[in-house]
């Protein structure tokens, strides 16, 4: 036999002891106030942000921001029709550098030329320097 198990022989078949003045705790309560120790809480999290992957802004050239510009008036001089359009705009990301791109279709309702922002019939609003395609650009 296995020396440890000689060395416990004498009570290792003893019955568990309960006690008679406390019930018993469950495994769930018994595992959850050793939670408080636990050394890296929030680390997962911390992995996971890492992990996930943001995208450059990509630099525009000057005649693609000039073409931009000309698609863009078109449209505004038809603003009154509420346009269709498709843009791509570069969305910065709020907790580290870079960001993401999203294609984005709507109508435009106004144009905000204070702020330099388009206003979608369905509530989006975008901002001028975050547009970095406009549908209909050839390349």
């Amino acid at each position: 036999m296995n020396e440890n198990v000689d060395k416990y022989k004498d009570i290792i078949d003893l019955p568990h002891h309960e006690s008679a003045e406390r019930k018993h705790m469950p495994l769930y309560d018994r595992a959850a106030q050793f939670a408080p120790f636990a050394a890296l809480t929030g680390f997962d999290d911390d992995v996971e942000e890492t992990e996930r992957l943001t995208d450059h802004r990509a630099e525009i050239s000057e005649d693609r921001l000039i073409r931009m510009d000309e698609i863009l008036n078109f449209f505004l001089l038809k603003i009154r029709e509420q346009p269709e359009v498709e843009i791509t705009v570069f969305e910065a990301d709020e907790k580290k550098e870079g960001g993401s791109y999203r294609d984005i279709k709507g109508r435009i309702k106004r144009y905000d030329e204070h702020d330099k922002k388009l206003y979608f019939t369905d509530g989006r609003v975008v901002a001028l320097e975050s547009i970095v395609h406009i549908y209909g650009m050839e390349e």
